[in-house]
C-alpha cells in the first residue's frame, strides 16, 4: 500500500488542483474589468479600481479571499495522503471560488452609478478553477473507492 499512496500526487486531481491555483495566481496582476464612468476610464483589478496610478477602490477584500484560495490550493495537493480531508477541503475551495465571483461581480457593479463595463476574460477563472476543483473531487472519489476496494482484497 505504501507505493500507491507514494504515487497519488502524480494522479489526475493534482493537476487540476494545480491548474486551477496558477489560474487564481494570474488574477493578482490581470486585470479583470475596465468601467467607464463619467468619461472616465477606470481599471478593475483584485487590488481595487484605478484611475491610472491612483485608486479609487480597495480590493483588500479580494486580495485576501484570492490569497486563501492559493493558499489552500497548494495545501490541498500536498495533502494527498488524506483523501478524505483533501475532498472536503476542496469542497470549502469550492465555495470560496464561487463567493470570489460574487464578490467580483458585486464590486464592478456598485462602484458607480451608470457606469459601462467591459469585462475581460480572467473574471471568468474563479468559474474555471471551481470545475476543475469538482473535476478534482470526482478524482480524489475514484482513488479513496480504489484504496478502499484493495484493502478487502486483502
Amino acid at each position: 500500500m505504501p507505493e500507491i499512496e507514494q504515487i497519488m500526487i502524480q494522479r489526475i486531481q493534482s493537476v487540476y488542483l494545480l491548474v486551477s491555483a496558477i489560474l487564481m495566481g494570474f488574477l493578482f496582476k490581470l486585470e479583470l474589468a475596465e468601467l467607464i464612468a463619467a468619461n472616465e476610464i477606470y481599471s478593475f483589478v483584485a487590488a481595487g479600481i484605478y484611475k491610472g496610478e491612483e485608486q479609487i477602490f480597495n480590493g483588500i477584500p479580494l486580495l485576501i479571499m484570492l490569497g486563501i484560495i492559493v493558499l489552500l490550493q497548494f495545501v490541498i495537493i500536498f495533502s494527498f495522503k488524506k483523501r478524505i480531508i483533501q475532498m472536503r477541503m476542496t469542497v470549502f475551495t469550492i465555495v470560496l471560488l464561487l463567493g470570489m465571483f460574487g464578490a467580483i461581480l458585486f464590486f464592478a457593479f456598485t462602484g458607480f452609478d451608470e457606469a459601462k463595463m467591459a469585462f475581460k476574460l480572467p473574471v471568468a477563472f474563479p468559474l474555471v478553477a471551481a470545475i476543475l476543483d469538482f473535476l478534482a473531487i470526482r478524482a480524489i472519489g475514484k482513488d479513496e473507492a480504489l484504496i478502499r476496494s484493495l484493502n478487502r482484497i486483502r
